[in-house]
């Protein structure tokens, strides 16, 4: 299992929530903000196509690919995913043309948990992205298993949601007993 974390802070809300999905799991824990992944030069439709680009993408995404499962965690920034996490997605545009890859195939059916944390009426207002990483999820044939959106705005508000943190422990059951 692998869990990819999108927030630019460490030990952020996010990070919390899904730290407490993961509790007692065996995974690999990917950090962006630690990773330099440049934005995507969109090349698809020019000869040549795509040039190789020298950055932590390729071996993020040997992780993933290796992965049967997958936790992305993201804050909600500006109602959507962090640039760090966006410009990983975007990549996969790059690695659907990688035939060293074989991307599609080998990302169909991988099962995918989404874990947002945000202020300001998150539950509401991350909705469009969770309708995101379904469309993203879809295109590629993964599994869409299931999202906790929690409610924290500064450092350390993740543990007033009770509600999400709730969520956590029932999402965090499902994955161990799907991990058996």
């Amino acid at each position: 299992m692998l869990a990819i974390y999108g927030s630019s802070r460490e030990n952020g809300n996010s990070e919390k929530l899904a730290d407490w999905v993961l509790e007692g799991t065996e995974h690999t824990a990917i950090h962006l903000r630690k990773k330099t992944i440049l934005p995507i030069a969109d090349k698809r439709h020019e000869e040549g196509g795509f040039q190789p680009v020298e950055d932590d993408f390729h071996s993020v995404i040997d992780a993933f690919l290796k992965a049967d499962t997958v936790v992305f965690s993201t804050p909600l920034y500006w109602y959507g995913m962090s640039g760090s996490m966006k410009d990983f997605f975007e990549r996969w545009s790059q690695a659907l043309r990688d035939e060293t890859l074989s991307f599609k195939e080998s990302v169909k059916g991988k099962k995918a948990y989404v874990v947002i944390a945000g202020g300001d009426s998150p539950k509401i207002k991350a909705l469009p992205l969770i309708q995101q990483f379904q469309y993203i999820f879809d295109f590629v044939g993964m599994e869409f298993c299931g999202y906790i959106i929690g409610e924290a705005n500064a450092p350390g508000d993740m543990e007033k949601d009770k509600k999400a943190a709730a969520e956590a422990g029932v999402m965090n059951e499902q994955i161990k007993h799907m991990n058996r």
